[in-house]
């Protein structure tokens, strides 16, 4: 399978997105794009496992990197893509338009066409982002190899409507347990429920009014919600344990360590146990590339409440933020699509900014 980035970018996006990549299956794909990327005298190329890194060596006084993943996630008869209009809008539909193969066709064409960019540019091109952290391509090269992804500000091409969304919240998944007493259930004054104190920490979390909080200039808020309850053993048993799951979305200015102290406090009195956390990314839409980024953009930017891979640069220090074609709405979705008016801005704004 071959790549012609001479193509039309919404062309590009149409053959990339037909060389089907679900997760664990992205060899193809990964052959196709470190093809087009050794043919470019500009560019050195790195190969990871399926996730290709190219970069210029211009020397330029800082350098920004341009990530996106080339997996998707299942097939649902909706492959190929094909070209339909959706009340008035004409969009590119199928598996990948919008999660996130688009964005990947703007990263790729331009990354063969700009060999003199204004600022030095390390293109990433990952594996594995729609299943398990653990497998994640571009967390294994910032375990294995954080040198490939040094850069003073990134930019992850995940969809946003061809808008900013900076930064990202953080995520942490808690276990709120009650205890109580087993007993007979005709006999309750035996034991103690675990169930009903449970309503307890259900009404906390009820009358929590989420903080919003400013960061680098956006407003990110929180969430707090309960989002699993198991308790009991038999219907006729007073059951002595509940465990409540809860997910507290928080502001990118909080430290995972802090965020746990929050819960802590919050859920004074009760047990919890951490299960998963996941710090979040600030945007550093204070720096000079942030700036000029958002003017290019022409954007008004936004704060991204959902947790993505820009977090994994801002753990390595690098403020990120997430813009490509396509409405996070339709990710994943069977009638997946994108229009093509976002994939041409998108890629008209980063040559933009890439080159002024």
């Amino acid at each position: 399978m071959s790549l012609d980035t001479s193509l039309g970018v919404i062309e590009l996006t149409e053959a990339i997105c037909n060389i089907e990549s679900v997760s664990g299956n992205e060899k193809a794909l990964a052959d196709a794009i470190e093809s087009v990327l050794r043919g470019a005298a500009h560019l050195e190329v790195i190969r990871d496992g399926d996730a290709i890194v190219a970069r210029t060596n211009l020397g330029r006084a800082r350098r920004v990197v341009i990530a996106g993943h080339i997996d998707t996630v299942p097939v649902a008869d909706n492959l190929p893509v094909s070209r339909r209009s959706i009340e008035g809008v004409d969009v590119l539909w199928g598996r990948g338009t919008v999660d996130m193969k688009a964005g990947v066709a703007v990263q790729l064409k331009l990354a063969v066409e700009l060999d003199l960019p204004n600022v030095d540019v390390t293109w990433v091109f990952y594996d594995h982002e729609e299943v398990e952290a653990s497998l994640n391509g571009l967390g294994r090269i910032s375990r294995n190899r954080p040198e490939l992804l040094d850069g003073s500000f990134a930019v992850l091409c995940e969809p946003s409507s061809a808008q900013v969304e900076g930064g990202c919240n953080g995520t942490m998944r808690v276990e709120v347990r009650t205890r109580g007493v087993k007993a007979h259930s005709a006999r309750p004054w035996m034991g103690e429920n675990a169930v009903h104190k449970a309503g307890e920490v259900l009404a906390l979390l009820h009358a929590n009014v989420p903080a919003e909080v400013e960061v680098d200039g956006l407003v990110y808020r929180e969430s707090l919600n309960a989002v699993l309850i198991n308790g009991g053993i038999a219907t006729n048993v007073i059951p002595d344990e509940t465990v409540i799951t809860v997910n507290y979305r928080f502001a990118p200015s909080k430290s995972e360590s802090e965020a746990f102290e929050y819960l802590q406090d919050f859920f004074s009195g009760y047990e919890i146990e951490l299960k998963d956390s996941a710090a979040g990314a600030r945007p550093g839409l204070d720096l000079p590339e942030a700036a000029a980024f958002v003017e290019a953009t022409g954007s008004t930017p936004k704060p991204k409440y959902g947790w993505t891979d820009v977090a994994r640069f801002s753990a390595l220090g690098i403020p990120a933020v997430n813009f490509g074609p396509g409405d996070p709405n339709k990710a994943h979705a069977d009638d997946e699509n994108v229009p093509l008016e976002q994939i041409t801005s998108a890629f008209d704004a980063l040559r933009k900014w890439l080159t002024a």
